[in-house]
């Protein structure tokens, strides 16, 4: 009895823990991409050493958010500086101070280099009290506990990563900050606190003060003091307030979506097959009606014309014999009074002959043409035919879309991590060529296009499906090392212009196709947009 007990405690202190943070190690590594170490930089001659270091993260490709105490050394004495260390490649460069607010602690930097940070997307739907966190940073006791050098600190190198989960929203006297569970560490202030999707929910701040026997929270400023700040100071952010999800979710959901449709589809067809069941017997019967009706008529000509040949062949039997008794009264008459033409006695036998014979005939023909049963299935089949035909003229074909097309966003089948436009104009050609300008490759079955930039880290795949009418986008965030052998792997082949023939979008499919193995199995993000003629649905 008490082993049971046990073993019910523990199943339900069990269920009581929270599970593991289930934030997308993709989507975290991503965001990592524009997370800085921030340093205040000393002089001693012409050395330079670092006095102290937080974090920032990039909002803009030179601009960094990082808190207002991790400045604070070189807002009060002009003869240090600060600098940018990045976090994926790249040398570090100096900084300049472009705006303080002591107030939530917050500040702002600008790289006085180019550097060409990939900016973080900021949630613009306030967090909530609950969900799986992620606290991006550069902690000092990391940093001693691998014994790095103050040489070290000037090196690009990752941030630590670290998992949690919100504890709910817990406003200071001055400012609203979130309460978390990731733990943060002295060099990590200034750094983000993202959620599932790699977006900014908070700048890591302070922790509390705890004992060992004491469970540890940490503080972020949270978005409703960053937004304002940022825009204060003519930054604009990338803003993203969708919800949150998975490609997992997404996928499921596809698939729940195609067999829906596979479902429903089915089930029309099984409709349509029985609606088509009860028209042909419907049909089936009617003509069988048609056809009895149609040989009892003409079995009742017959027979009217048999009996009309019985009369007409009676007549010309009573004239035949009732014929030279009747010529010699005519003649006795003539003798007597004036002269008369002959009565035509084989007139009425001739007349009454041809007419029963014309009566005999004209039955036979009728009994002859009375349709037969084996008539049903082709006349059955030639009424179908018929009513296909007339449904059919009444039906407006839809071809596949093509030309000057609009493509509107679905956001509901879409994961967004970013920013992503509602709507975008679609010029579609049948040989694969998009706004008079971009040659797609065929592959597989599929048209795509893959995009490496020069200045940005991301490779964008777009594909279209002309049968469907569906663009979609996916987009892969890469490190700097993967995005120098994807654009090594870009350089490689040569695109073809939309006019270099029938075969270029073969031609660029197959060289497309090294690069594209080179991509993670998930891309970062995916829009998917529904196109079509415009003004015909289009939004």
């Amino acid at each position: 009895m008490i082993r049971q007990f046990l073993l019910l405690l523990l199943g339900m202190l069990a269920c009581a823990v929270p599970g593991i943070a289930r934030a997308d190690p993709a989507d975290v590594n991503a965001a990592a991409r524009g997370v800085v170490r921030v340093v205040v930089i000393g002089r001693d001659g012409e050395e330079i050493f670092a006095v102290s270091h937080g974090t920032g993260f990039a909002v803009g490709p030179e601009t960094i958010v990082t808190n207002a105490h991790v400045v604070a050394e070189a807002i009060e004495n002009p003869r240090l500086t600060l600098g940018i260390v990045p976090s994926d490649g790249g040398e570090a460069v100096f900084g300049r101070l472009v705006a303080v607010s002591q107030r939530n602690d917050l500040a702002l930097l600008e790289t006085t280099s180019p550097m060409r940070l990939p900016p973080l997307t900021i949630s613009s739907t306030p967090a909530s009290d609950a969900g799986a966190v992620t606290s991006v940073g550069y902690p000092q006791n990391v940093d001693r506990a691998q014994g790095l050098e103050m040489a070290d600190i000037f090196r690009a190198q990752p941030p630590v990563k670290s998992t949690g989960f919100l504890s709910g929203r817990r406003p200071t006297r001055e400012f609203d900050t979130l309460l978390h569970t990731a733990p943060i560490a002295r060099g990590s202030s200034g750094g983000p606190l993202l959620d599932e999707c790699g977006r900014v929910v908070g700048v890591n701040s302070f922790g509390t003060d705890s004992t060992s026997a004491d469970a540890e929270f940490f503080f972020a400023v949270s978005t409703r003091e960053l937004l304002p700040f940022l825009r204060a100071n003519d930054v604009t952010p990338r803003v993203n307030a969708l919800p949150c999800r998975s490609l997992a979710d997404l996928d499921e959901a596809e698939r729940e979506r195609t067999a829906q449709a596979r479902a429903s589809a089915e089930a029309n067809a099984a409709a349509d097959e029985r609606a088509l069941a009860r028209r042909r017997e419907d049909a089936r019967r009617d003509i069988e009606f048609a056809i009895l009706t149609e040989r009892d008529n003409l079995f009742a000509l017959a027979a009217l014309l048999m009996l009309g040949a019985l009369a007409a062949g009676g007549f010309a039997y009573v004239s035949h014999v009732l014929g030279p008794a009747a010529e010699d009264e005519d003649l006795d008459d003539t003798a007597e009074g004036e002269d008369q033409e002959p009565a035509p006695t084989d007139r009425a036998v001739l007349i009454g002959g041809s007419l029963a014979i014309a009566a005999i005939a004209g039955a036979a023909i009728a009994w002859l043409s009375r349709p037969g049963f084996s008539e049903v299935d082709l006349r059955l089949e030639e009424r179908l035919a018929a009513q296909m035909a007339e449904e059919d003229s009444g039906t407006i074909a839809v071809a596949p879309p093509q030309g000057e097309l609009v493509c509107a966003l679905e956001p509901q089948r879409s994961r967004i991590t970013g920013e992503a436009p509602s709507s975008i104009p679609f010029n579609w050609s049948q040989s694969g060529c998009v706004n008079s300008r971009t040659q797609y490759g065929f592959a597989d079955g599929v048209w795509t296009r893959v995009f490496v930039p020069a200045s940005e880290a991301a490779v964008a795949v777009s594909s279209f499906d002309p049968a469907s009418g569906e663009f979609v986008i996916q987009r892969y965030l890469l490190d700097s090392e993967a995005m120098r052998a994807a654009r090594e792997a870009r350089g490689a082949y040569e695109a073809p212009s939309c006019d270099a023939g029938p075969d270029a979008g073969a031609v660029l499919g197959e060289g497309q196709s090294g690069l594209l193995a080179m991509l993670p199995d998930d891309p970062n993000e995916r829009l998917v947009y529904s196109c079509a003629q415009q003004g015909a649905g289009a939004q």
